[in-house]
C-alpha cells in the first residue's frame, strides 16, 4: 500500500523519519552486511573493556534462493553437479555457491573471523567470503576470510552475511562442509563515514570489454543466461550480486550510450582481480595500479608471464564481460574499450539527496514495474540519486511519469513519482 504525502510533490515533509529499509526476497545467507551512508557509530574508543566478540554457527541445512548448485546431505554441503562452472570462465571444474542467512549483531562491527569444519580433497577447494550491511541497509563488498586471517570490512555494520564457494575437479571428489562458525568484533580500523557532501565519486576506469554470449549457460550467481540479456561479469567475487539483484552494479559507457547493469557473473580470465579497488586492498596483484586489470597487464606487458591466475595464456586484455543485450546497447559490434563506473565504490558516485513519500515503495532492477524488485522503502526515506532515465510510464494517485531514478545504495531504480519534489524530471540530476 502506498500513502500519499501530506503535502504534495514539491514540499518535503515537515519531519523526516529516520530512514529504514528492508531488502525484498528470500535469501539463504550468513555473515556480514553493510555499506553505510548514515553508518552506525563506532563503539567508544575509550571504553575501559572492549566489548566481547559475538559468535554464531551458520545453518547449512536450509537451501536458499541465492544458492547455486549445492546440496546438503549426510551432514555436509557439497557440489551438486560437477559439470557446472561459471559461464564466463569456461572451465571444467565443478562449482557451487551457498549464500547463508544474515545474522544481526547488537553493536557495530567491522571484522569477522571464520572457523570451518570441512573435508577438502587435494583437487577441491572452499572459500568463505563475508560482507556487512550498515544501519541504512547498504552493503559492503564481499571480503575473504580464512583461518587466522579474519575479514576486515571498510566500514561498521550491524548485519553479517557469509557465502561459501566450493570447487572440485571434473569427475573428482567434492569438498564437504560440515559447519561454519563466525565471530564478529570491532577491529578499530574502520574510518568514520564522511558527510554526504564530501563523498568521493564512484571509481571509473577504461577497460577492454568482451561479449559473454553463452545463452543457456549458468552464471556464478545462478542466473541462466537469456538472449539479449543485460548484466556484466567482473573478475572477482567481491562484487557479485545475488541473482536478480543489482546490489553491485556498474555503468558501462560505449561508443553509442551508457547502460547501468548488475554484476551477475565472475570473469573474464580471473576470479580474484578486483582491479577497481586501490592497490592496498586489492585481493591479488597488489603491485598493479588501481583500474588496471591483471589480464590487460599480462596481455600488453607480459605481467605474470602473460598468464592469468590459473596459468592460462591471456589472449586478450579483457577486464569485463558484457551480456549480449548490454554489449549491443552500448554500441559495440566487436570487443572493444568502454568506460566502466563501479557504482558501489566510494560514495556510489556523484549524487543528490531527495526525500521520498509512500510506504512499501519498490526499488526495481530496471526502470520498469515488471523488473525484479531488489529492495523497498518502507516509509518516507531520504535517498541518494545518481542519475535518471526515461522508462516505463507509471500512473499513481492522479500522477503519471516515465522518469525513474537510480539509487546506488539500493542497486536499482525508483519511479520519480515517489520522489517528493515538484519536478517530474529531477533538477540537476544527469541522465544515466
Amino acid at each position: 500500500m502506498l500513502t500519499p504525502p501530506l503535502r504534495r510533490r514539491g514540499c518535503a515533509p515537515r519531519r523526516r523519519p529516520r530512514a529504514r529499509r528492508a531488502l525484498s526476497g528470500t535469501v539463504c545467507l550468513l555473515a556480514l552486511a553493510g555499506t553505510a551512508l548514515a553508518a552506525a557509530p563506532a563503539p567508544a574508543a575509550d571504553a575501559a573493556v572492549p566489548p566481547a566478540p559475538v559468535s554464531w554457527r551458520a545453518d547449512l541445512t536450509r537451501p536458499g534462493t541465492d544458492d547455486v548448485n549445492v546440496r546438503y546431505g549426510s551432514g555436509a554441503l557439497r557440489v551438486r553437479d560437477g559439470s557446472v562452472s561459471p559461464a564466463s570462465l569456461g572451465r571444467d571444474r565443478g562449482y557451487a555457491s551457498a549464500v547463508l542467512d544474515t545474522h544481526h549483531v547488537d553493536r557495530p562491527v567491522n571484522r569477522v573471523a571464520v572457523e570451518l569444519d570441512a573435508t577438502v580433497p587435494g583437487a577441491a577447494g572452499v572459500e568463505v567470503d563475508v560482507r556487512g550491511r550498515a544501519a541504512d541497509g547498504t552493503w559492503t563488498e564481499w571480503r575473504r576470510a580464512v583461518a587466522g586471517a579474519p575479514a576486515e570490512l571498510p566500514r561498521y555494520v550491524v548485519d553479517v552475511q557469509a557465502r561459501l564457494t566450493l570447487w572440485n575437479a571434473k569427475g573428482g571428489p567434492t569438498a564437504a562442509v560440515r559447519a561454519v562458525t563466525l565471530t564478529a568484533d570491532d577491529a578499530g580500523t574502520a574510518p568514520a563515514e564522511p558527510a554526504p557532501a564530501t563523498r568521493a565519486a564512484a571509481f571509473s576506469a577504461r577497460v577492454y570489454a568482451t561479449r559473454e554470449g553463452l545463452v543457456g549457460h549458468t552464471t556464478a550467481n545462478g542466473h541462466v543466461i537469456q538472449a539479449n540479456d543485460h548484466f556484466v561479469a567482473l573478475p572477482s567475487r567481491r562484487a557479485l550480486s545475488p541473482n536478480g539483484s543489482g546490489q553491485y552494479s556498474v555503468q558501462v559507457c560505449g561508443p553509442a550510450r551508457c547502460e547501468t547493469a548488475p554484476v551477475w557473473d565472475v570473469g573474464p580470465w580471473n576470479t580474484h582481480d578486483d582491479h577497481w579497488n586501490p592497490s592496498s586492498v586489492r585481493e591479488q596483484w597488489k603491485d598493479l595500479p588501481q583500474g588496471l586489470p591483471e589480464a590487460q597487464a599480462a596481455y600488453e606487458d607480459g605481467y605474470n608471464g602473460g598468464r592469468d591466475e590459473f596459468g592460462r595464456q591471456v589472449a586478450n586484455p579483457a577486464g569485463i564481460d558484457l551480456a549480449d543485450g548490454t554489449f549491443y546497447n552500448v554500441g559495440l559490434n566487436d570487443n572493444g574499450w568502454v568506460t566502466v563506473t563501479y557504482l558501489w565504490t566510494e560514495g556510489g558516485g556523484d549524487t543528490t539527496s531527495f526525500p521520498t513519500w509512500g510506504t512499501d515503495v519498490s526499488v526495481r532492477q530496471q526502470a520498469t514495474t515488471a523488473s525484479t524488485r531488489v529492495a523497498s522503502l518502507p516509509g518516507p526515506t531520504t535517498v541518494r540519486v545518481r542519475c535518471q532515465v526515461h522508462g516505463q510510464l507509471v500512473n499513481y494517485d492522479g500522477y503519471s511519469n516515465d522518469a525513474w531514478s537510480y539509487l546506488p545504495d539500493y542497486g536499482g531504480y525508483v519511479s520519480n513519482i515517489f520522489i517528493d519534489v515538484a519536478d517530474a524530471w529531477l533538477p540537476g540530476v544527469p541522465t544515466c
